[in-house]
């Protein structure tokens, strides 16, 4: 682990401080979701071929007015294309499609691929296994109708950062359990994949605090999330929980040195690889959680980009 973060990570951590911001476990969900908007406000969003915004039918275990949104991104290039289903981040609380417009459309430059992002129903309103169930049935959607979005379905990976990346392994253990379409890859971004009640990694305590992600939030969301009891030993809500990792598709599996997160992420990793999954694992020991997320703050963002484009691009033959 590096001694101190990334100069561009400190600089970022020192203006949150100066600005005094409370911790996201102090706020109210609105003002979280508020928050994370404003932060991401200015970053700036590369042009793709095309944009669209959907809605999709929810899941059959949804009300019958339940819809998904979803944003679709189209690169230059003749179809049909591969797909990405991306699956943003924000402790299943927080987050929209707006706010991970930067990611989205830098991969779909980048593997030149058509990204669908599902804007999930968030917790505490719609808690778990809500996100899980739209995360599935808009995968199921795209392998249905993606040939009507100039798709190539036999061509479809999964991605996703944070609580995102907690739902893209998810949705992937869904998919091989149950029979589901055939993904290629599994992108894992910081990923969010153990229970607090069942789990306790060193990284909790040693970036509790002041490294943009404290510990105590983690726990927040957790409970907003996953709100009754017998949902904390769910493998679908903590995929590090489950026996046996096997059949699942290739992973890159992305670590930041300075996140609470850490050392789960690394533990995933390892169990993906002992399972005989190929795993590509990047750790960036002196970057912080959320930093793919600001490229223009933080460079190894864009590098982070460019690697998972590639990834990606090698996994859909483009």
């Amino acid at each position: 682990m590096a001694d101190t973060p990334h100069p561009e990570a400190q600089a970022l951590l020192e203006l949150a401080d100066q600005l005094s911001l409370p911790p996201t476990y102090a706020l109210s969900v609105e003002s979280a979701r508020e928050r994370l908007e404003t932060l991401v406000a200015d970053q700036p969003v590369e042009d793709v071929a095309n944009v669209e915004t959907y809605s999709i039918p929810g899941p059959e275990t949804a009300a019958a007015d339940v819809t998904i949104p979803v944003r679709i991104y189209e690169p230059e290039g003749s179809p049909p294309y591969p797909v990405l289903v991306y699956f943003h981040g924000g402790g299943w609380t927080v987050g929209s499609l707006d706010t991970h417009d930067t990611v989205c459309a830098a991969l779909t430059n980048r593997a030149n691929c058509l990204t669908v992002s599902v804007d999930y129903r968030l917790a505490p309103e719609h808690p778990f296994p809500a996100a899980v169930e739209d995360c599935y049935a808009a995968l199921e959607w795209v392998a249905a109708h993606g040939a009507h979005l100039n798709a190539d379905t036999d061509r479809i990976a999964v991605a996703g950062d944070s609580a995102g990346g907690n739902l893209a392994a998810a949705v992937t253990l869904v998919a091989r359990d149950y029979g589901g379409p055939k993904l290629v890859h599994q992108g894992l971004l910081y990923p969010a994949v153990a229970s607090p009640v069942v789990h306790d990694f060193e990284s909790y305590a040693e970036n509790a605090e002041g490294y943009l992600l404290e510990a105590e939030s983690v726990r927040w969301y957790y409970d907003q999330y996953v709100q009754h009891p017998v949902h904390a030993r769910n493998e679908y809500a903590a995929p590090l929980l489950v026996d046996d990792l096997s059949g699942l598709p290739p992973a890159t599996v992305v670590t930041a040195g300075f996140d609470p997160l850490r050392d789960e992420g690394i533990a995933y990793a390892e169990r993906l690889a002992a399972d005989d999954v190929e795993v590509e694992h990047r750790h960036y020991p002196e970057q912080i959680h959320a930093f793919v997320s600001l490229p223009t703050t933080i460079s190894q963002g864009q590098d982070e980009l460019d690697a998972l484009g590639e990834d990606l691009a090698d996994a859909f033959g483009t």
